[in-house]
């Protein structure tokens, strides 16, 4: 083994998905870039359009973001998810692991407040992402806030977005936003490395298998073409294999903010905080208002709504 594999075997952490897990081998998993958003918008977009992600950090005001953490916690302490007496905004989980369903209650109620879409629209992130999109930007009513309980199983399946959002534009921003702070050892989003082409081929092929479903069915996630829900794949470590490619990791801060393209395949990994912490983000998407919008993503997000 080469020295840099040593240094990297050392330095990689072990990070498990859906019961697997990944490979720390040097060409199996990296991590990814962080930019400055000061370098200017040109630039961001060159990043972005090469690479398929760009990571602005400290884009946001740390200060606020962990405030709203702390709103958002303090809502599901009702569910019991948090260790009583400790402080909301370190999402310190509770022993006995709270009442999910309540949880999910509150945060069905949380994503249609006002504070949250005061959070979402805030003026430094509307005005970039006009910019950006080089017109007028579009922030899709469906927003989606999770948490992840540490010592969970839980993980999101490698995937597009695209899938998810086929009734408009493919000009679509997911922008990830980690509600505080995310080390590696917490689970924050993984990008297999270049794989915003290997979506584009895959969407380019599933138009061609699905000329003969109506338009409905052809827009679903959930079609006969699909794989179940949409997943390009619940085995990461396969996935890097396949395409002989890496998994890019990083440790999210609050006030970072993730821009990623509506192809590039990611995913998350498990929460498994030593410090029995509760993983908390947001994504919303974003696109130019005179693109065709998903009428789909018209409606505030809800469990089980098939997207």
């Amino acid at each position: 083994m080469s020295s840099l594999a040593v240094k990297m075997a050392t330095e990689m952490p072990v990070l498990r998905a859906g019961g697997k897990v990944l490979s720390t081998a040097e060409n199996r998993l990296g991590h990814l870039v962080p930019t400055d958003p000061g370098i200017g918008i040109a630039a961001i977009r060159e990043r972005y359009e090469e690479h398929g992600y760009v990571w602005l950090k400290r884009f946001l005001d740390p200060d606020a973001v962990n405030a709203f953490r702390g709103w958002v916690f303090g809502h599901l302490a009702g569910a019991g998810l948090i260790e009583p007496g400790s402080d909301p905004h370190l999402g310190l989980a509770a022993a006995g692991g709270g009442d999910p369903q309540q949880a999910n209650r509150i945060l069905m109620s949380l994503v249609r407040s006002v504070a949250y879409e005061g959070f979402c629209a805030q003026p430094r992130l509307a005005a970039f992402m006009d910019e950006f999109l080089s017109g007028i930007s579009y922030l899709h009513k469906r927003k989606i806030m999770r948490h992840t309980m540490p010592g969970s199983a839980t993980a999101t399946p490698a995937h597009y977005d695209l899938v998810y959002l086929r009734g408009g534009t493919n000009r679509i921003v997911t922008a990830w936003i980690p509600l505080g702070d995310v080390p590696v050892d917490m689970g924050g989003l993984v990008y297999l490395e270049g794989s915003h082409a290997i979506g584009r081929k895959m969407e380019s092929e599933f138009a061609a298998q699905s000329a003969e479903l109506s338009a409905e069915e052809r827009i679903s996630a959930y079609n006969r073409n699909m794989t179940e829900g949409g997943w390009v794949s619940k085995d990461l470590p396969e996935m890097a294999e396949r395409f002989d490619a890496r998994w890019l990791i990083a440790g999210y801060e609050a006030g970072d903010v993730m821009l990623h393209s509506p192809y590039m395949i990611h995913a998350s990994t498990a929460n498994e905080s030593a410090g029995r912490l509760i993983r908390l983000s947001t994504d919303i998407r974003y696109q130019n208002v005179d693109d065709e919008i998903d009428a789909r993503w018209a409606n505030h997000w809800s469990l089980g709504d098939m997207l």
